[in-house]
Order: C-alpha cells, then sequence, then structure tokens
C-alpha cells in the first residue's frame, strides 16, 4: 500500500531543554554539522506534507529564524504537555481534511519509510482512530508503555509514572510519534484531561479516548531504538553524534569507499564520496566536501568546502578551508592549507605551505614554506600562477600577482610585481662573503665564555 492522502506535520519544538544547559535552542543544536531540527524536516520533505506545523515556546525566535518559511510556527504558551502542544495547531489546520503526522523536534533520525509505515497503517481497513509508533529498547527506563493485543491494536497507552507492575513489565514503549485523521485528532485532544502525577494534558491520552468509545487504536513498531532516539542532553547530544557517524561510516564503506579507521573518521551530515576513494585515520569532513573516484586523503587531515577530484592526494596534516578546489591528479602534502584557490590538474604543493584566493595552473609545482599574500589588512586579492610553473621554496607571492606559465621564482624570493611566461624571476638581497669572519666571531665568544666561567668559579 501506499499513502495517497495528504497529510501536514505537527513537530512539537516548545520545550525549555534546560538538561542541555544552552542558550541555544535544544533543536538547534548540531549533529553532524546540521541543526537537529534540520535532520528531520529533511525526512519530513521528502514525503512532500501538504503543511508542515512547528510548535514553538521557549526562545521561539530562535526556531523561527531557523525553519524559515519552510514551515509555519505557532506558539504554545503556556507549555502544559505534549497533548496540549498538538492542540495549539487546531487553528493553523482549520479547514484541513487530510491526516496529521505528530513528531518530536528533538528525535531527529526518524525514517521517511518509518513515517509512511504510519501514515499506511492509518488507512488500513479496520481504520484505526491513533497510530502510535512503539520500539522496544534494550532498557525500558521511564518510557511511556504501550499496551498492546495480539494483533497490535492498542489495549492501553500508560506513563511510566502512572503504570502499575504489570504494565511496567510490557517491553513495548512509546516514542511519542503519532498519527491521526485531522477530522479525529482535536475533538480527541479536547477531551484529555491533566488528571496525572504530572498535572499535564498527554498526547498519549488521545488514545485512551478513542479506545474508551469503542474505536480501534493500533501500534506499528520500528526495530530500531535508535531511529527515535530523543535528544534532552549533551551526553545524548553525543550520543546521538556517535549514532549518526556511525551510520555514515558503514553507508560509506557499502558504497564503496576505503575507510582505514572507520571510527577515527568523521563526516559531515552533506559529505559526497565516490567509490574507490581511501581514507586514512584521523580525518575530519566539516561542510560542503565532495570527494571523487580514486583519490587519497591522508592521515590527520581537516576539509571543509572543499570539491577533490579523480585520483587527487591530501595529506597527511593538511587543511582545506572553503572554496578549495583539487583538479584530478593534484597534490597537497603535509602542513599544506588552501582557501578559496584552485590547484590544477597535476599541480603540486607538496609541504609547509600556504595557498590563498589563488589560482594554480596545471603541473605547476609549489615549493616548500611558499606563501600567497592575500590580504592587506582589509581587501583580499589573487595570485594566478600559469600552468608548469615552478615557485621555490620559502617564496611569498604578494598579491595581486601574476606568475606567467613555465615561469620559475627563485627560492627565498619576495615576488610582488608579475612574472612573464618562462621567465626566472629572482628577489633577493646580494648576498655578502667576508671570509674567517665566523672563525673570528666563535674564537672571541669561546674567550668571554671561559673568562665568565673562570670568575664564577673564583
Amino acid at each position: 500500500m501506499s499513502h495517497t492522502r495528504e497529510f501536514a506535520a505537527v513537530i512539537l519544538a516548545a520545550g525549555k531543554g534546560t538538561r542541555l544547559n544552552s542558550d541555544l535552542h535544544k533543536v538547534l543544536h548540531p549533529i553532524a554539522g546540521r541543526p537537529i531540527i534540520e535532520h528531520l524536516l529533511a525526512s519530513v520533505e521528502a514525503l512532500a506534507p501538504s503543511r508542515t506545523i512547528v510548535i514553538v515556546g521557549d526562545e521561539r525566535e530562535q526556531v523561527e529564524e531557523q525553519v524559515g518559511s519552510r514551515a509555519e510556527c505557532v506558539v504554545q504558551e503556556p507549555q502544559l504537555g505534549t497533548g496540549h502542544a498538538v492542540a495549539q495547531a487546531e487553528s493553523a489546520l482549520e479547514g484541513f481534511d487530510g491526516d496529521v503526522l505528530m513528531l518530536l523536534g528533538d528525535a531527529p533520525f526518524i525514517k521517511p519509510a518509518t513515517m509512511r509505515g504510519m501514515l499506511e497503517r492509518l488507512q488500513a481497513e479496520d481504520a484505526p482512530a491513533v497510530v502510535v509508533l512503539g520500539f522496544e529498547p534494550d532498557d525500558p527506563l521511564q518510557y511511556g508503555r504501550v499496551i498492546t493485543h495480539a494483533d497490535d491494536t492498542i489495549e492501553k497507552m500508560v506513563e511510566f509514572k502512572d503504570a502499575n507492575e504489570a504494565e511496567r513489565a510490557c517491553r513495548l514503549c512509546n516514542s511519542g510519534l503519532m498519527a491521526a485523521r485531522a477530522s479525529d485528532l482535536f475533538d480527541l485532544l479536547k477531551r484529555v484531561d491533566n488528571d496525572n502525577a504530572q498535572g499535564e494534558y498527554y498526547l498519549p491520552d488521545i488514545v485512551n479516548v478513542a479506545v474508551k468509545d469503542g474505536r480501534t487504536c493500533a501500534a506499528v513498531r520500528t526495530d530500531q531504538p535508535g531511529e527515535v532516539a530523543g535528544i534532552n542532553s549533551r551526553a545524548e547530544l553525543a550520543q546521538a553524534e556517535a549514532q549518526w557517524q556511525a551510520f555514515k561510516r558503514q553507508e560509506a564503506m557499502a558504497s564503496g569507499v576505503t575507510l582505514r579507521a572507520p571510527e577515527t573518521v568523521f563526516f559531515s551530515w552533506d559529505t559526497e564520496l565516490e567509490r574507490d576513494v581511501v581514507i586514512d585515520p584521523n580525518v575530519i569532513f566539516g561542510p560542503g566536501v565532495k570527494v571523487a573516484q580514486g583519490a587519497h586523503i591522508k592521515a590527520f587531515s581537516h576539509i571543509e568546502g572543499a570539491t577533490i577530484g579523480p585520483n587527487a592526494q591530501v595529506g597527511p596534516f593538511a587543511r582545506l578551508r572553503p572554496g578549495a578546489v583539487m583538479e584530478e591528479d593534484s597534490f597537497i602534502g603535509n602542513f599544506v592549507e588552501m582557501k578559496a584557490t584552485t590547484l590544477g590538474k597535476g599541480a603540486k604543493a607538496s609541504h609547509l605551505t600556504y595557498l590563498g584566493d589563488a589560482t594554480v595552473g596545471a603541473g605547476a609545482n609549489i615549493g616548500a614554506g611558499t606563501i600567497t599574500c592575500n590580504y592587506d589588512g582589509y581587501f583580499k586579492y589573487h595570485t594566478e600562477i600559469g600552468e608548469r610553473a615552478f615557485i621555490g621554496s620559502n617564496s611569498a607571492l604578494i598579491a595581486p600577482v601574476t606568475i606567467g606559465a613555465d615561469a620559475i621564482v627563485a627560492a627565498g624570493s619576495a615576488v610582488s610585481r608579475n612574472v612573464g611566461a618562462g621567465e626566472l624571476r629572482m628577489v633577493r638581497a646580494e648576498q655578502l662573503v667576508k671570509p674567517g669572519w665566523a672563525d673570528r666571531f666563535h674564537d672571541t665568544m669561546k674567550k668571554k665564555k671561559a673568562a665568565q666561567k673562570s670568575k664564577k668559579q673564583s
């Protein structure tokens, strides 16, 4: 069965997140460089909802700025529980006749296929009033329980604090994710009371209301508890990061990428790797990185906002910053940094080099210790290095400057004017030679040191 009815997604993001102890809203903390809520929105958007509503409360301006026009933000004030939160969407959904998928803003890993399964179950022949996503964690802890019949229709929903011992023994837990028809949802919510240990209006109680009416409610299950894990503390944020990274590493290796030490490689949410890429230990990818087939990223390299071409080599101990482009067969070695620079086909900078705001032609060689002096304290300037040019070690290229094709810049030069194609440019102070001067210097200093030592001993 495929879900064809239109649906609205209601995302709960009004909580204070006090356990994170942060000025940043809970759902804006990053996982793999992407805010928690953005992971969730991306999965929701894959199903093409008719409406997306985010329930906001504490620090709502932060969330509103993040989601922008992609969702409608509705304020929950005061915050009286999850049922009360969903009820705030009633006005926004006035006249909407589709399904409503209720999600938690701090549970970012729910898969589109799982959400689709919830919506499809809602359209089954027995027409459940509410569908609940359940899971069985290794340790049920204090999750609310879903008490079901043998066919996974629901007998009762109960919060842990309100459950008896028999109910707590049930291993099927409530993820907090639910689906219902808009025509049913808000009527059910109006009948939920707050007669419980917390004095709150619990969203799961809509199931109990429907069951008392004699209506069917159903549970669907995910066999991956990590898919519904919520994030409420720094420790859980770290666990979520580890979970995401583990998934990404497995995905990369399954697609033909070699990871020499998978547990030491960290990806960004948007890292793109083609097959036969090799990544050595302790490599970190920031946002915006694309790596083409056959490239080799060596140990302890840090890469963000960069494009690495086929069979290129990076590192070890290299840094690629935003705007760095390495074309086919190019190479940067240890302690080389590139920013807003294109390194042409087969070009290389083997060690101890900074290339910023530059274009390096195919086959060019950049010697050790070379820097492009691209900033005067106010503005950035460009350096152009032609094909097959040779830049000697310890050279400073003072931008804006152009080095022509096949030109040679002698080691130790500070180049501030253009160098023509095929020219040699040597910019050095005249070398002064004083025969015997060093010998006389050493003799004088040794005598002084000996005299000082003798004076201390007397």
